[in-house]
């Protein structure tokens, strides 16, 4: 399963984003209601933005959709401890290292994060995966299945 950062999915929420598209695909290739995994964390550090901006907007739309298809995983004292382990092992901000923990506690096979900078490959808890490292999406899914992004503004 893969468990998503937060950057990735701003992506995928933009019509006509390079890597959004590929990341995009993950969602609409599949009939399946849960896509992968993050922490819930990714509420706040995803919609705080748009929603402030216009909370009506399609990408706020766009966002709401894509996190409703994630399964969402508090952070408790165990991946808290998690998260402060990987933090000091890998240099991470807080954020950083709870979205990793939270990965790595629910047993994800990879973490999707376009954050080459924190989350080198090096990292051996977890197989880092950018978006450039997954297929080029063509345009049919999301077509065939109904759901579209929003607009590119």
């Amino acid at each position: 399963m893969t468990a998503f950062d937060a950057d990735v999915l701003i992506y995928a929420a933009v019509h006509g984003h390079p890597l959004g598209a590929r990341i995009f695909a993950l969602f609409a290739g599949t009939d399946v209601e849960t896509v992968g995994i993050g922490s819930v964390l990714l509420l706040a550090e995803v919609l705080t933005k748009p929603m402030c901006h216009d909370p009506d907007s399609d990408e706020t739309a766009a966002l709401v959709s894509l996190l409703s298809r994630l399964d969402l995983h508090p952070l408790d004292e165990t991946a808290a401890r998690l998260a402060l382990a990987l933090a000091v092992t890998h240099g991470l901000r807080a954020a950083d290292a709870a979205h990793l923990a939270t990965a790595v506690a629910a047993g994800a096979d990879r973490f999707l994060t376009n954050n080459r900078r924190d989350f080198p490959q090096t990292i051996t808890e977890i197989a880092i995966v950018y978006p450039d490292d997954l297929p080029a999406a063509a345009s049919a899914p999301a077509q065939a299945s109904g759901e579209t992004q929003p607009p590119m503004r």
